[in-house]
This record gives structure tokens, C-alpha cells and sequence, in this order.
């Protein structure tokens, strides 16, 4: 049922009832089809042991999908972040976002935007689109909580292949901005592995372009700087 769900999600299934309309219409792929209230109560049953496994699954999938990416013409998708052609970094972006929710749903409240909802928290890896981690918390829940940070950058860093030995950018914004997750960051630093991290706003097209232009003067005569970066890429 978990492979078939996944299956219908990357077909383009948003929801338990498009699930169950795509297996019905690809039925040489999926199967006898499973229905929306049987996937319902399949997912409700689910204990924290559950959950791990799928996780160290998706994690053994990536290492080889990682791996074909590299193999590919061009190579494993590199970014460009301030400028600066990063090969060989993983760059993980983490975020909330607010989710509204119509009805009281399981785990919904209200929201610090006066909505009502949802406030997951996930992590991004950037080169390849992929969600790596994701917690979905309830509406009422914190920005810059600290521990819902360490928890789901964990979970992200367990999925990259071989990451005891990346070089890893991350990228929070404003919400990272506390000691606790700085400390953290900085302490994720190994022999075998090397973490950098910036706090703030994300990186636009334009920011890239204002990145590669030559450092000008301020009307004091100093040289402007970028204030974003606490950690970056050496």
C-alpha cells in the first residue's frame, strides 16, 4: 500500500481520493486497487517503527539515484550560490510554510497568520528539488523553534548518501537566526565533514547578479559587505 501510495503521489496524486482514481486508471501498474479509506486507516495504524523504515528506504533509493545522476551528461546538478560555483556541496534549504485547513482536521489550530491550519517544517535538498524531511506540525506551532529545526535537519541529513563525508551548505531563513541552531551547525563540523550555513532571505536572481558585480563604496569610503552569511563555503 506505502509503494503504491508513493507511486500515485509522483503521478501526481494530492490527496488519498486521487490515489485511489490513478490506481484505478493504471491498473497494469498498480494492481488491484486500494481504496481511500482502507489507505486512511492503513497510514492511522502506523507506529514510529514504520515510519524509520520508510525512511532508511528512501534513503537506500536515493544513494542510487544519486549515483545514475552522476553518470549523466553533465554530471551530478552542482548549484551556484553567491556567485560561487559550489561542486561537490549539498545544499539543503529548510522552511515553514503555513497550510490552511477548511475543517477541524486532526492536528490543525490556529495559525500566527490568523489563518487555521497547518505549520509544517521541511528541508529541501536544492540541486536536485528533492524533499528530503518533512514535519507536519500544527498550526500553532513556532518559526524559530529550536528543536523542530535539529529535528527535522537530522532526518535530512540521514537521507544524503554518504554524509559523513559531503561537503553541505544549509540554508534557513530568518527563523534559523538562533543560538541554538548556529551551535549546532557548527558542531556538525568533522574531519569527514564539513557544514557551512547561511540565515535570512533566500538568494534570488537578482541577489546572484548583485553577488558577481565588484564591491563598491559606501559614502564613508568602506567597502560594502554582505551581512547575510554566518557560515559560508570556503
Amino acid at each position: 500500500m506505502v509503494v503504491q501510495l508513493a507511486v500515485a503521489i509522483v503521478l501526481g496524486a494530492a490527496n488519498l481520493s486521487d490515489a485511489e482514481q490513478i490506481q484505478a486508471h493504471h491498473q497494469n501498474l498498480f494492481g488491484p486497487v486500494v481504496s481511500d479509506s482502507t489507505t486512511l486507516r492503513t497510514l492511522a495504524a502506523m507506529d514510529g517503527e514504520v515510519p524509520a523504515r520508510i525512511a532508511k528506504v528512501r534513503a537506500r533509493v536515493r544513494r542510487h539515484v544519486w549515483s545514475l545522476l552522476r553518470l549523466r551528461p553533465g554530471g551530478f546538478p552542482w548549484l551556484t550560490v553567491a556567485g560561487k560555483y559550489l561542486h561537490h556541496w549539498i545544499v539543503i534549504d529548510m522552511d515553514a510554510t503555513i497550510i490552511t485547513a477548511a475543517s477541524k482536521k486532526q492536528g490543525a489550530s490556529a495559525t500566527w497568520k490568523k489563518t487555521y491550519g497547518f505549520h509544517p517544517l521541511a528541508a529541501w535538498c536544492a540541486s536536485t528539488g528533492e524533499c528530503l524531511a518533512m514535519w507536519l506540525r500544527t498550526g500553532s506551532a513556532g518559526s524559530n523553534t529550536v528543536a523542530d529545526h535539529l529535528r527535522v535537519l537530522g532526518q535530512a541529513l540521514a537521507q544524503i548518501p554518504g554524509a559523513s563525508t559531503a561537503k553541505i551548505l544549509v540554508r534557513v531563513d530568518g527563523a534559523g537566526a538562533t543560538h541554538g541552531l548556529h551551535e549546532h551547525l557548527r558542531d556538525l563540523n568533522t574531519m569527514r565533514r564539513t557544514v557551512r550555513f547561511t540565515t535570512g532571505w533566500m538568494i534570488t536572481d537578482e541577489d546572484e547578479k548583485a553577488c558577481r558585480k565588484p564591491r563598491g563604496r559606501t559614502r564613508s569610503g568602506k567597502t560594502a559587505r554582505s551581512r547575510r552569511a554566518t557560515s559560508s563555503p570556503s
